[in-house]
């Protein structure tokens, strides 16, 4: 049997709260990995602890980061996407583009060739190119 987690569940696992929840999904994820089965989470779902982890716990930036790399190498879960690789990036709490933009970079880069923004900082990542703006005059 395999499962996947929600950002509810996820949450809960790290945070330990609400305690009766946070509870509820040890013994589940228990469960299934002592009968042999697999658990599973996003990088979307990652994305969304990350910002939640910040913004409704308080948690520092490089303590979410902190955070969520232990969850991924202690808890048994499984990553399906590029997070594990993203989040072994050096001063990643403070680098440009950021944990959530490298996370994107990671997943076209399973597919495009290229990958098109504004963000200047994207450039400094491979097969990034970043779009000027073109003058409204120019265009007509």
């Amino acid at each position: 049997m395999s499962s996947g987690l929600d950002t509810s569940v996820v949450l809960r696992l790290i945070t330990g709260e609400p305690e009766a929840q946070a509870l509820r999904a040890l013994r589940e994820l228990e469960r299934i990995l002592g009968q042999g089965g697999a658990v599973y989470v996003s990088d979307l779902v990652i994305s969304e602890a990350y910002f939640a982890l910040q913004h409704h716990y308080g948690v520092p930036k490089k303590e979410a980061l902190s955070v969520i790399s232990r969850f991924l190498v202690d808890s048994g879960v499984d990553a399906l996407g590029a997070a594990p690789e993203v989040l072994a990036t050096p001063g990643l709490a403070t680098a440009k583009p950021g944990f959530v933009d490298r996370l994107i970079h990671a997943e076209y880069m399973r597919s495009v060739k290229e990958i098109l923004t504004f963000e200047r900082g994207g450039a400094r990542l491979r097969a990034v190119r970043v779009l000027q703006a073109e003058s409204p005059a120019t265009h007509s």
